[in-house]
């Protein structure tokens, strides 16, 4: 591209050559045209979280999941509501997907039998006590480029992490007063451009706590009753964050046979979204107590999501003529060109719908309906 008179009068160069010579001095690519070069912030992977219902309302227009490619998620909740559960399957989907996964422990929780139900390759996956904060933050620094694949970061969980202080002093909380939100300050911001330059990813599980400051409790919303454990930093850095909490009706417990409990209903909320979704909610089911499976209980999970959408007579579903109970849904599914049609219900109703604002509003962001007690 020529320059103008002006320009070479006043030894200025233009845009284009700008670019170049800071690409030059760096030795690498800083300095991107948007409009013509690949964009350096496009999410290009995104992991599934296990749970198809909540893949679907975490990206606007198309499926989601957890977002890699530098991006840093927040996956929080109540004791109980199933993070370390969900953690797991997302740990074990990253490794299919060919992330080195970094699961780092700082409940001493995990057992391998777990991780392997849920679908974790255990030959594969490095299993890291978090023995402090600084000691997580650092080892991610140091791993980051230093191994063939992309690295997918798991953090389970920040509030049971310690600091070093935490660790030598006495139990006087006063002593290292948020100590441990200054660190995680730093640490966030000196990892986001590596995490950024190598495309990998940081989950981080936290605990959520009553917010002593609320005014009212009785009427707060879920993001007013509670807080997070760390300080506002991680909450900033995080592009996805999801808060989990059990449903509160009686119905909502997944029993055996012999009605034994092996499992809950969960709702997931997006309470910040970088792409698109804030304020979006599913449902969904976590087997925690069965011998064969851990993790969300898919079928179940999305006949519920596709209900409303299928013709029913008491008992009997229809699906385009073919009809079923619901005792035969999970045979049915095994079919898949019956299982492409029940995905193509939740593409259409789920992400298409709400990416072109067709139907009411309330439809996605009040999507899960709490049922009273006793009621069917």
């Amino acid at each position: 591209m020529s320059k103008t008179h002006k320009e070479e009068q006043l030894g200025k160069i233009n845009v284009s050559e700008l670019r170049e010579m800071l690409n030059k001095k760096a030795g690498r690519i800083v300095a991107y045209n948007l409009k013509d070069d690949e964009n350096p912030t496009e999410v290009k992977d995104w992991v599934s979280t296990g749970s198809t219902v909540l893949d679907a309302i975490t990206c606007r227009g198309k499926w989601g999941g957890i977002p890699c490619s530098g991006r840093i998620s927040l996956l929080e909740g109540l004791e109980g509501t199933g993070k370390s559960y969900l953690a797991a399957q997302i740990a074990g989907n990253a490794q299919k997907a060919g992330f080195t996964v970094f699961y780092f422990d700082a409940e001493n929780a995990i057992d391998p039998e777990f991780l392997g139900k849920a679908g974790c390759d255990l030959n594969t996956l490095l299993y890291i006590p978090a023995e402090s904060i600084e000691f997580v933050l650092e080892t991610i620094e140091e791993s980051i480029g230093q191994v063939k694949n992309k690295c997918f970061f798991i953090v389970d969980s920040i509030a049971m992490c310690p600091c070093k202080t935490d660790i030598a002093g006495t139990f006087d909380p006063l002593e290292s007063m948020a100590l441990k939100a200054r660190i995680l300050s730093k640490g966030m911001s000196k990892l986001i451009q590596p995490l950024a330059t190598s495309e990998s990813a940081l989950l981080l599980l936290n605990q959520l706590k009553t917010n002593l400051t609320c005014p009212n409790p009785k009427y707060a919303v879920e993001t007013e009753k509670y807080a997070s454990s760390g300080g506002k930093s991680i909450v900033y850095a995080a592009s996805l964050r999801i808060f989990l909490t059990l449903r509160t009706a009686k119905e909502s417990y997944v029993t055996d046979s012999r009605g034994y409990r092996i499992g809950s209903e969960v709702k997931a909320k997006i309470v910040k979204s970088r792409f698109g979704t804030f304020g979006r909610e599913a449902s969904f089911k976590i087997i925690w107590a069965d011998p064969e499976k851990i993790g969300v209980l898919e079928n179940e999970s999305i006949l519920e999501a596709v209900q409303p959408f299928l013709t029913q007579n008491g008992a009997w579903y229809s699906l385009d003529g073919q009809k079923f109970q619901r005792s035969g849904w999970d045979e049915l599914m095994k079919d898949e060109n019956f299982k492409k049609k029940v995905m193509n219900i939740v593409e259409q109703e789920i992400i298409v719908k709400f990416d072109k604002r067709l139907g009411n509003a309330d439809e996605f962001y009040n999507a899960v309906k709490e049922k009273e007690p006793g009621s069917s």
